[in-house]
């Protein structure tokens, strides 16, 4: 029986920005399109994991402007559960405002609304805890509490003070960034990459389009990734996470968990928008046996 993998940050709107190019300061270039969709990262992956066909719960700070709303009703349909939902009558949901290039390039602001208030909240206690994007003091007493921790500080790394983080990555046990957050993060506690890949069980490293690499035990498993024609590359590494999560859950070994997370990340670029094009485990088997053929799940 598959564990509840339970999510914790940020629930939000998607705001997406098609430009040609990024502005110079104090000057202006036209929008090329724009698009509302469904996003925030603990919202992005708890959806992923539903479609997927795990048991996902997700844990987020929530405005005035989401009960009842569409996005509750479709969360609600997927077999969500979000009966942990903190709700802030006086605040409005997050919103993420993102600007992306001709070259894949992105700019975003963040508005938290109603994510502002995670200091105030107490996290539950739980068995297996995905740390998305959120607050670092909310997600340090999360992961003290919890039995199981996997950790993306994603790019709210620069609000993490060393205290917060130390306390974290003694409690993680699986930890996903990109190729630059690795890099910042150990200068943010003072330590090398390699430090941080001996303390931690496991480490995931994202490449973009150049694939990721897992890090266990002084081994580094090198992922290639599936090419596809990519028409967004927001909410790829949302999905990379759903499938490795779920592969784990399901004891799956690390380089398999691996492809399957290249594989599900391999649907969201297809389609603009963080939850418009998440796969099915039918739907992610057929491509993964199809690119890894050598492998087959």
């Amino acid at each position: 029986m598959d564990k509840t993998i339970s999510v914790i940050g940020h629930t939000a709107y998607d705001h997406l920005f098609e430009v040609t190019r990024f502005p110079e300061p104090n000057s202006s270039i036209p929008i090329n399109d724009y698009h509302l969709y469904f996003g925030g990262g603990a919202a992005n992956i708890a959806a992923g994991l539903a479609v997927l066909g795990a048991k996902s719960q997700l844990i987020s700070p929530i405005g005035s402007d989401f009960a009842g709303s569409k996005y509750e009703k479709y969360l609600q349909g997927l077999g969500l559960d979000i009966s942990l939902m903190y709700h802030i009558e006086y605040e409005k949901t997050a919103s993420a405002f993102i600007y992306t290039d001709d070259e894949h390039n992105q700019i975003t602001y963040f508005y938290w609304g109603a994510s502002k208030h995670f200091p105030e909240l107490i996290p539950p206690e739980l068995p297996f805890v995905h740390l998305a994007t959120a607050d670092p003091v909310f997600n340090s007493r999360a992961a003290q509490k919890a039995d199981f921790v996997s950790f993306d500080p994603g790019q709210d790394l620069i609000r993490y003070s060393k205290e917060c983080l130390e306390i974290i990555l003694s409690n993680t046990d699986i930890l996903f960034t990109n190729r630059h957050e690795i890099e910042r993060l150990g200068q943010m506690i003072g330590c090398t990459r390699e430090m941080l890949e001996t303390d931690i069980p496991v480490v995931v490293v994202t490449h973009d389009k150049s694939g990721s690499e897992i890090c266990k035990d002084g081994e580094r498993i090198f992922i290639p990734p599936i090419q596809v024609q990519a028409v967004d590359p927001t909410g790829a590494g949302d999905a990379y996470r759903v499938g490795f999560l779920v592969a784990y859950t399901r004891g799956y070994p690390l380089e398999i968990c691996g492809r399957i997370g290249s594989t599900t990340a391999s649907f969201v670029v297809e389609k603009v928008g963080c939850q418009t094009n998440l796969c099915t485990w039918d739907q992610m088997q057929e491509r993964f046996n199809y690119y890894y053929e050598e492998f087959r799940v």
